[in-house]
């Protein structure tokens, strides 16, 4: 067991400085996220290392990452994780693109002088895609 200065935050105090629930850390850890090293008595104590980690998940997470898409990206074993960082990327640049255009919408309706935005033409050509689909 490493000694108590090594690993010097409780399950609550890391809740507290990253702002979760303490369940959330548990369910990390139930799922193999996180591996905090334990004490005397069994409560959980995280180090640095446990507070980096939790740092990129959340990262990863708001990134629009699974927990199973992180679970191999803190897999330093995983032969997958070229492919599920790929995947990743692609799908960050396809939400990146609808960001976009939902900005560019915004934009436009923010300055158009129609009343009913659907009915202005150059708005309706913001969703063009969609409808090609009818």
């Amino acid at each position: 067991m490493k000694s108590h200065a090594e690993h010097p935050w409780s399950v609550g105090d890391v809740a507290a400085r990253v702002d979760l629930p303490t369940n959330v850390l548990r369910h990390w850890e139930s799922v193999g996220l996180l591996t905090p090293a334990r004490d005397d008595a069994g409560r959980r104590r995280y180090g640095e290392d446990d507070v980096v980690r939790i740092a990129v998940i959340q990262r990863s997470k708001a990134a629009g990452m699974t927990l199973d898409q992180i679970a191999v990206l803190l897999d330093d074993s995983s032969w997958g994780r070229h492919q599920v960082l790929q995947s990743h990327i692609d799908d960050i640049d396809r939400r990146m693109e609808e960001m976009r255009r939902s900005r560019a919408m915004t934009e436009h309706a923010l300055r158009c002088r129609s009343h009913d935005i659907a009915t202005c033409p150059r708005f309706r050509a913001g969703v063009d895609d969609v409808l090609s689909r009818f």
